[in-house]
């Protein structure tokens, strides 16, 4: 159990790897305040902790003072023997992730003690029973979770299902899972250069393609926002550097501008007497960057290099559009640059009126309008909508809307080979949305890019199985119509109609594409066993037997290579089942040339084979008496195997299995006088030798993935 009193006994950091240690920047920040802790006598300890209770008090609504404490404690005393690469203890690193939560993503004490603990099952000689005894399961499970998460992304490449599977189901149990994660990736962000250029580059491209969107979806606005430029500034230095230059040379001219713009809006927002406050701001480095390259222009072309924001201190939403109208009336609105996030929210629960006007000197300006909850929802997401709740559970239902796009990928992805699973993962990730509507108005918010097909999936899987057709605002337009915000669609269905491949290629949603490929699969599935079932009977009329072995043989001598595809063929009537029955009847009589053939190995594996076999020495009647063997085609023995001797006449001795059917069939037929007894010499050269595998069980989905992660789990 852990002991979290006056005096901690130490503890090393026995299974702390040098891989998942990330490091530190700059020097130690510390507090005015120089009092030493009663406890442990240090003043750099009793500075950070009243840091941290700061920060907690001024943004949490409630705080259980000696729980975060008790964790400060505990997160010290574990890992004060552990050094980051800049020589700094390692404790900095949870320090600042619990600094991270408190202030970027504040919901409860839970999630500050959980940052706090994030690294001590992991990286020190402490056990997830131990947090459990001490902290309860809900902190447990939390540190758990962010554990498991920060094992998969340890691996050089995300592509496997088994580690999104875990990521997915801990942040639906309890989305503080990926609140503490995010904090996590962010300090390490943070600290970056001093890892190598290699590690940087591939965390920096992790964060961009996963981390950031990641964030988007969960609302956390500048979080996203600081991963995407860190990552830009690794990924894209030179690009980062002249950015970042432009804009600095021009700081004092845009503040300038920006007073100017604001001055006759501040005017008339005072004179209605509505609270306010006006914030200009820079863009993004990485959003101009991306605007750049979008439109292909230079960054003097690129005009809304800032944006003006309007926060509203009022709990009525209707005062968002009154200031627009406001705005209006001084500036001249571009049309077709307005967007209405308050009465149509984003999926993450963004809220926000977005316009663009001609501002002094004929220049465009971005204007945002939003009240002050929007905004913090804006910021913060997740976390802020959680802070405007009057009671606070985890299990609220409101805070579903932030993960159910994480069950919906979970409940289709469980069939996907792993780099489908990743595209799908990231096809989730969509940050740019649009906004349709059924025809009877119901709005459904697709990625943008989708098509018809898309919406229909989105209606309902049905409808999307047996979609012939689709109407856009009253148009019958191809499948593969791509769809724009506040189109109303139609979708034309016929119960004869099926997916076909082409579908795939075009549609833009994960459930889209996984349900046309479930679909396709199980449609070539059924072929299959209806090939089989029609060439089985045929087998059976003649009275023919042969087994599995011998088909499996026979369809690799076919152009079709193996039995699935046959049978496919022979139930799309691609083949004729009645001429490969010929060819099969043929092929299986005895002395025929085609019976003694075999499926050729790669040369490789045949020079392998032969000289594994010449190195064995067979004992045929317990000598090594140079007479002539050979070993049989039908069971292919090797070292290890029980075999017996079969008199041939002039091929010498063919070596059988023990086991194998010819040789049961030679005892019923009372043939036992030709057979002899052979043995493999006794051997401890720990030679390797090739031999084949069946593994038998039925088909499933997912089945190939399993076994080859068990034959190779690395």
């Amino acid at each position: 159990m852990i002991e979290p009193t006056l005096n901690p006994p130490e503890r090393t950091a026995a299974k702390q790897a040098p891989e998942a240690k990330e490091l530190h920047r700059g020097p130690f920040r510390t507090s005015r305040a120089r009092s030493a802790d009663p406890v442990t006598g240090d003043v750099f300890y009793a500075d950070k902790l009243n840091e941290l209770l700061a920060a907690c008090r001024k943004n949490l609504r409630s705080l259980d003072e000696e729980l975060v404490m008790k964790a400060f404690r505990i997160c010290y005393d574990a890992h004060k023997n552990d050094r980051r690469a800049s020589g700094e203890p390692y404790f900095i690193h949870p320090f600042e992730v619990s600094m991270i939560v408190a202030q970027e993503v504040p919901l409860d004490d839970i999630s500050i003690v959980a940052a706090l603990l994030h690294d001590v099952v992991e990286d020190t000689d402490y056990d997830l029973n131990e947090i459990r005894e001490e902290f309860g399961p809900e902190i447990a499970e939390i540190v758990d979770g962010a554990t498991k998460i920060t094992d998969i992304f340890k691996s050089r490449e995300i592509t496997r299902a088994e580690s999104y599977r875990k990521l997915l189901l801990s942040m639906v149990d309890d989305v503080r899972v990926m609140l503490v994660k995010f904090a996590d990736r962010l300090h390490n962000m943070r600290t970056i250069e001093y890892l190598s250029p290699e590690r940087q580059l591939r965390m920096a491209k992790e964060t961009l393609d996963i981390y950031a969107p990641f964030a988007h979806r969960f609302g956390l606005g500048r979080i996203k926002w600081e991963m995407e430029d860190l990552a830009f500034k690794v990924l894209n230095r030179d690009a980062y550097n002249e950015i970042k230059r432009a804009l600095s040379e021009k700081r004092i001219e845009r503040e300038s501008y920006v007073s100017t713009f604001v001055e006759p809006i501040s005017d008339a927002l005072k004179h209605e007497g509505i609270k306010f406050e006006v914030v200009g701001r820079p863009k993004h480095l990485f959003s101009i960057y991306n605007k750049m390259m979008r439109h292909g222009k230079a960054l003097d072309e690129v005009y809304d290099l800032f944006a003006v924001r309007i926060i509203l201190d009022t709990n009525n939403d209707n005062d968002c559009f009154a200031v627009f109208g406001l705005v209006s009336s001084i500036y001249t609105p571009v049309p077709e640059r307005f967007k209405n996030y308050i009465s149509v929210p984003k999926k993450n629960g963004y809220q926000s009126i977005h316009t663009t006007v001609i501002g002094p000197g004929g220049r465009m300006v971005e204007v945002q309008i939003r009240t002050r909850a929007m905004h913090d929802i804006a910021e913060k997401g997740v976390a802020a909508h959680w802070k405007y709740k009057e009671r606070l559970s985890r299990a609220d239902p409101d805070l579903e809307e932030w993960v159910s796009w994480v069950r919906d990928v979970f409940e289709q992805h469980g069939d996907d080979a792993p780099s489908a699973l990743l595209e799908s993962f990231k096809l989730n990730l969509y940050q740019d949305e649009i906004y349709v509507f059924t025809p009877k108005g119901e709005l459904r918010i697709l990625p943008k890019g989708a098509t018809a097909v898309d919406f229909a999936f989105e209606i309902h899987t049905q409808v999307g199985l047996r979609t012939i057709g689709a109407k856009v605002n009253g148009r019958i337009v191809p499948l593969h119509t791509k769809l724009s915000s506040g189109d109303q669609v139609e979708i034309i269905t016929s119960k004869n109609q099926s997916p076909n491949a082409d579908w795939e290629q075009f549609v833009a949603t994960h459930k889209a594409r996984q349900q046309i490929r479930k679909f396709l699969n199980e449609e070539q599935r059924g072929k299959v066993l209806e090939g089989k079932e029609l060439f089985y009977k045929r087998l059976q009329k003649a009275k023919l037997h042969v087994n599995e072995d011998t088909l499996i043989r026979f369809a690799a001598t076919t152009s079709f290579g193996s039995t699935s595809k046959l049978y496919q063929a022979i139930a799309n009537n691609e083949a004729d089942g009645e001429e490969y029955f010929k060819r099969l009847k043929e092929w299986v009589r005895p002395g025929s040339a085609e019976h003694r053939e075999e499926p050729a190995l790669p040369p490789k594996e045949v020079s392998y084979l032969q000289k594994s076999r010449a190195d064995t020495g067979i004992l045929i009647q317990g000598s090594k008496e140079n007479l002539l063997y050979s070993y049989a085609k039908c069971c292919n023995p090797v070292p290890g195997d029980e075999v017996v001797g079969v008199v041939t006449i002039g091929h010498g001795v063919k070596i059988h299995r023990a086991a194998c059917k010819n040789i049961e069939k030679m005892h019923i037929d009372n043939r036992e006088e030709r057979l002899i007894d052979v043995a493999w010499p006794s051997t401890d050269d720990g030679s390797d030798y090739l031999v084949g595998i069946r593994v038998f069980g039925e088909d499933r989905p997912g089945m190939l993935s399993d076994l080859t992660h068990l034959i190779s789990p690395s």
